[in-house]
């Protein structure tokens, strides 16, 4: 255990917020802390491979944020980026949730 210091991650901020939506540091838990009773060096458990996409994150099960985004891939922007940093490329594609011209 150590003494109690600001989040390396959030810097305190306990999460990110985009527009309306807050989404909490995963490294703190959202206490914005780390230290004392919350070391995430000591928690147990095996990390998962990997990410899971974003749109089968748990926070969809939220009926709140469900109802504030239109759809789970772009977020309600109607357009998805992909940037290939390799190849120097940047492309922008209408989402299957934009209506068709």
């Amino acid at each position: 255990m150590s003494d109690r210091i600001a989040c390396p991650e959030c810097e305190g901020r306990k999460g990110l917020r985009i527009g309306d939506l807050f989404l909490s540091c995963q490294f703190c838990g959202g206490l914005g802390w780390v230290g004392d009773t919350n070391e995430p060096a000591e928690r147990s458990g095996t990390p998962p491979a990997g990410p899971s996409p974003v749109w089968q994150h748990r926070v969809w099960s939220d009926p709140y944020v469900a109802s504030q985004l239109d759809c789970r891939y772009c977020l309600g922007s109607r357009h998805l980026t992909s940037i290939d940093e390799e190849a120097g490329t940047m492309r922008t594609i209408s989402c299957v949730c934009a209506p068709s011209p």
